[in-house]
């Protein structure tokens, strides 16, 4: 299994906040994510309070919300981290992609196994998405894979 390759460096606080999930090759519970929107706070003692919110299967379905904690790996710019869901396992998290105005960024893993494309924004431009796809063909995923997350631009309710 060859590594993913991150990107050098990454500012948390400017990271924090509000992502939409654009497309993903999803986990078991995503698989039919609509309104997907991951956010990170800067927790007191370093890590990355992470929530994930997302409607299962319909824009009409209620909110569900996933809460991991990411703590980043030491030595890494700050661009790899481990998601820990259940103790005490850490998902690897690989931050493969980000734009210079942090307004795009991908999310990989080195068994290649999941992936997220995720914005400040519920949509993007055709051009942008096609060149996130490729980043991710270029990383060796199955694109067959990806799902394009259904985002509806009106006000958000729950948690």
């Amino acid at each position: 299994m060859t590594a993913i390759p991150a990107v050098s460096h990454v500012d948390l606080p400017r990271f924090m906040g509000d992502w939409y999930v654009i497309a993903s090759i999803p986990s078991f519970p995503e698989r039919h994510a609509y309104d997907a929107v991951e956010s990170y706070a800067l927790r007191p003692d370093g890590r990355i309070q992470t929530t994930f919110r997302y409607r299962d299967g319909s824009f009409d379905a209620p909110v569900k919300t996933l809460r991991p904690v990411g703590t980043v790996v030491p030595g890494t710019g700050n661009a790899v981290w481990g998601m820990q869901f259940i103790w005490p396992i850490k998902a690897e998290y690989v931050i493969a992609y980000l734009d210079t105005d942090y307004a795009e960024t991908i999310i990989a893993r080195s068994k290649r196994d999941y992936a997220w494309i995720m914005a400040r924004t519920p949509a993007i431009s055709a051009a942008d998405y096609a060149a996130d796809v490729e980043r991710l063909r270029v990383l060796g995923y199955d694109l067959a894979k990806l799902r394009r997350v259904p985002q509806e631009a009106r006000p958000r309710s729950g948690p």
